[in-house]
């Protein structure tokens, strides 16, 4: 049986999709707002809040977690930068838009940024 399955596949293989959820990751850190698909989108969230909440701590430990999961530029990001704003937050860093249907495929769009 198939029970306490999670997580979407995206019709990827494990490593693909773990390489494609980090250059997601990677995009809305760098840009802090993109459009995409409103099941990536919803994916991504919790992987994104999750690196803010770790940034939010500081010392050596947390940059080195940050830099196994990002780069060093990105990294520096989110501790400098990102992880302040949001100081006195107890999560729900992100926010997600739905958008209008995708006119090629129909897809659900949807905004993630930054609250």
């Amino acid at each position: 049986m198939n029970k306490g399955k999670h997580g979407r596949t995206f019709g990827r293989k494990r490593d693909v999709r773990k390489a494609f959820l980090r250059s997601l990751i990677s995009a809305v850190l760098l840009e802090e707002k993109i459009t995409t698909t409103q099941a990536r989108a919803k994916e991504l969230r919790p992987l994104v809040e999750k690196l803010i909440t770790k940034g939010k701590k500081p010392g050596v430990q947390t940059l080195r977690y940050l830099r196994r999961h990002l780069s060093p530029e990105l990294a520096k990001k989110v501790t400098g930068e990102i992880a302040p704003r949001y100081e006195t937050r107890h999560g729900g860093y992100t926010r997600i838009i739905k958008l209008a249907p995708r006119r090629g495929d129909g897809a659900e769009m949807a905004i993630i940024e930054f609250v």
